[in-house]
């Protein structure tokens, strides 16, 4: 008998988010006149976020840790994604959608090898598919059979919108589409370091402007606004780092670094505005929680837009994320990409095969699962995302009875997890979109700025959408040492830097730059991630460790090369270096040249 499938349970958000006794945070208030400039018969919009980001993998690795975590994503994700803006533009679709892809990403999408690699991926998982299915004939199982070709077919359409219908250039496609208003691409920094720990101002520096210069390159324009790596922000203030010697000074707040490149707004969790529990992004991936940043209730409400206020007296707004949708899809326990009738990601045919189980119960073996029914999961894409559109309309509704104004449902996610972690989650989305486009709901943050504008100028504490709320997934005693290692790096980087800052030495300047990639690639907040979730911990320590050896190889490059002492097997040593690690191909060494 066919076990029962789970029925998603959706989330009570008043348990969940009970009352509060309220604590005012100093705030200015704005003219009331202005933070309602939306038309009556709307209640609000919808910021729907999807930030997109990678590691550095060209060159280092392919399976099951490295180049195909790009090609899977590229096929699962960024295809199914730009194959919807398609069809919105077809129909006619006003649906606004928010897209950040780090620069980091963006340069491996550009790069030759992606290209190459991306049209023979695709190639071996259609022969694979192909092959499952002449197996699953040969054994007499249609279903499976069925499955197995459903497969080879996606495969093949991926191939052939890749080569053909975008020439094998998904960044052009995702510009095309930023220039009919469809999308607006974020920024981000350049290797998605996690700027609250850097040790040193010029990091921070660096890690914004390498970001604004890349998205320039790519999108053939300035980006407005700013996805913010974990969501992690810090005030200014007194600060010192955690690891080695402990020495505190004064540091700006990120806000700061932001103003200063001329963006416009950025996202932070729910709880650095509205206080409370912070709901955790990865709490699923713990058994406990860790240094919680719990806070006490604020006052202010993640459905309205705020700002924040510089040194220099610019303002720059801020969008929280939305409790009550956020949950519906990020719970482990809640969430709908738990259903039963979903693909099981974890359960494969052989090692790097096809996935053909559906979850039927989180609870169960993998051996227990049963196989998968695509009819049956279309159907509950449909009904989830239904509810997922009630649901925010509930919110705007609810916000605009209690305050008397419109409000903003700001609704981040992982891009990955559409099509990749969840392979419906394409299907989910576009259905929702749809829905929310027939009151046409969806918003950019720059058009909701335009009809929502803040109202309020706050002070936000330190935190991140991470476990907890703070930075534990990032700085723990596990990922100490990497820390250490970083440390180590920018403050040898600003010493080469000033050595050679007079150096005329062309050799001196090309192992300069590649020495500034690297310490853009060791920042990544990706490697602490990986070895605290411990989901690829051997490849991230790995890959920590080569670019440290790497980073010290490159120092003493540059000595012999000042000193005029470089030899051909340097040459040779430093081309393949290049090779290797070549994101950034403008990377300028006066992005570090200024301590704030």
């Amino acid at each position: 008998m066919e076990p029962a499938v789970r029925r998603p349970r959706y989330l009570n958000v008043r348990k969940v988010f009970p009352a509060r006794n309220y604590i005012r945070v100093a705030t200015t208030e704005r003219d009331p006149g202005l933070g309602d400039t939306l038309t009556s018969r709307l209640d609000g919009q919808v910021v729907f976020v999807l930030h997109s980001h990678l590691p550095w993998v060209l060159g280092h690795g392919r399976w099951p840790h490295g180049e195909d975590w790009l090609f899977e994503a590229a096929a699962e994700c960024y295809l199914p994604l730009l194959r919807m803006l398609d069809r919105f533009e077809a129909d006619g679709c006003q649906v606004r959608l928010t897209i950040g892809i780090t620069p980091i990403l963006a340069e491996m999408l550009a790069a030759a090898r992606f290209r190459e690699g991306f049209v023979a991926y695709l190639e071996e998982r259609k022969s694979l598919a192909e092959r499952d299915r002449n197996d699953f004939e040969a054994a007499g199982d249609a279903h499976f059979a069925h499955l197995a070709e459903t497969w080879a077919r996606f495969y093949a359409e991926s191939l052939e919108a890749f080569a053909s219908t975008y020439g094998r250039d998904l960044l052009a496609a995702f510009r095309r589409h930023q220039e009919g208003r469809r999308v607006e691409i974020l920024g981000s920094a350049a290797t998605h370091g996690y700027l609250p720990l850097l040790g040193r101002d010029a990091s921070i520096q660096a890690q914004i402007r390498a970001g604004t210069s890349s998205y320039r390159r790519h999108f053939g324009r300035d980006s407005r606004g700013f996805w913010l790596p974990e969501c992690a922000y810090r005030p200014g203030g007194e600060w010192s780092r955690p690891v080695g010697p402990p020495r505190a000074w004064s540091r700006p707040g990120i806000e700061e670094f932001l103003a200063s490149a001329g963006l416009q707004y950025f996202f932070v969790d729910t709880h650095l505005v509205a206080g409370g529990a912070p709901l955790g992004t990865y709490d699923d991936r713990f058994d406990e929680r860790r240094l919680d940043a719990s806070g006490p209730a604020s006052g202010l409400s993640p459905n309205d837009v705020h700002e924040i206020s510089t040194r220099s007296r610019r303002r720059i707004a801020v969008f929280a994320r939305d409790p009550r949708s956020g949950v519906q899809v990020w719970s482990a326990d809640y969430g709908y990409p738990g259903d039963g009738a979903y693909l099981e990601f974890h359960r494969k045919r052989g090692k790097g095969g096809l996935r053909y189980w559906r979850i039927t119960d989180r609870r169960l073996p993998l051996e227990a699962k049963i196989p998968y029914d695509p009819e049956s999961a279309a159907q509950r894409a449909v009904a989830h995302a239904e509810h997922f559109a009630a649901t925010v309309r509930e919110t705007l509704r609810e916000h605009r009875e209690r305050n008397g104004r419109a409000g903003v449902v700001v609704a981040p996610f992982d891009t990955e997890l559409f099509g990749h972690w969840w392979f419906e989650g394409p299907g989910w989305l576009e259905a929702v979109l749809r829905d929310l486009d027939r009151d046409r709901l969806t918003a950019t943050p720059s058009e909701c700025l335009e009809r929502i504008p803040p109202r309020r100028v706050v002070r936000l504490p330190e935190g991140s959408w991470g476990q907890g709320g703070h930075h534990w997934v990032w700085m723990n005693d596990d990922t100490k040492w990497v820390w250490g290692h970083v440390y180590a790096a920018e403050d040898e980087f600003q010493r080469m830097l000033e050595t050679f800052r007079a150096s005329r030495e062309p050799d001196v300047a090309r192992v300069m730059r590649q020495l500034a990639r690297e310490l853009l690639l060791l920042e990544a907040s990706d490697w602490p991630f990986l070895i605290t979730t411990a989901s690829a911990r051997d490849y991230a320590e790995g890959r920590v460790r080569l670019q440290v050896e790497t980073f010290r190889e490159l120092i003493a490059m540059a000595a012999r090369a000042e000193a005029g002492n470089l030899t051909e097997t340097d040459r040779r040593r430093l081309a393949e270096i290049e090779a290797r690690d070549s994101p950034f191909p403008d990377v300028n060494l006066d992005w570090w040249a200024e301590e704030r």
